[in-house]
């Protein structure tokens, strides 16, 4: 079981550039929690290619995929399940199956720490054209991005990231234990 912030993706305006992450995710059985795919990438096209690639997007107590700082995206998850043990039992069947993928589990943000989704996206169309305007390309898109959303949010973006990796960390643990219980049941008495 992973946790992470955001899983990388598709990059806006250059749909040939895919994070190497999403193809890990094809390939090792392992639970990833996520807040989605990091709000600058491309969400809709980032979900195609995990559906493509055979990885299971469930949304924990959410049918929506969330768009990082935001808790929607307009973009439908393929499960949502209530409750960690409840995905414990569907990665299990997953792996039981004979199917290597990950599971990807789509946390929404803390909501007394989420953003705005319209609020953020139009930060984040802002700070995408500073970066085309000052020539900037490759590995060096997302740092400028992060930190430029960052400055434009007055630091309301750094608050979100830090309380949605808590909130995944919290419950990644919980399908940890989960998935050790049910791997390793107590003996009755």
């Amino acid at each position: 079981v992973f946790a992470t912030g955001g899983i990388g993706g598709v990059h806006r305006n250059a749909p040939f550039d895919v994070s190497a992450d999403l193809h890990e995710l094809s390939r090792t059985p392992m639970v990833v929690v996520c807040a989605g795919a990091k709000a600058i990438l491309d969400l809709p096209a980032t979900l195609e290619v995990l559906e493509t690639l055979g990885v299971p997007v469930i949304g924990y107590q959410t049918e929506e995929f969330p768009a990082f700082y935001s808790r929607q995206s307009g973009l439908k998850v393929n499960l949502m399940c209530q409750s960690a043990s409840e995905i414990a039992r569907v990665a299990l069947a997953h792996w039981a199956a004979g199917i290597r993928s990950a599971i990807l589990v789509a946390n929404p943000p803390p909501a007394e720490h989420a953003l705005s989704g319209e609020e953020i996206e139009k930060i984040i169309q802002q700070a995408v054209q500073e970066a085309e305007q000052a020539g900037i390309h490759g590995a060096s898109v997302t740092p400028f991005l992060l930190e430029k959303v960052n400055q434009l949010t007055g630091g309301a973006s750094m608050a979100a990231n830090l309380a949605l990796l808590l909130n995944n960390g919290r419950l990644a643990a919980e399908i940890a234990r989960a998935l050790a219980e049910m791997s390793n049941p107590s003996p009755q008495v």
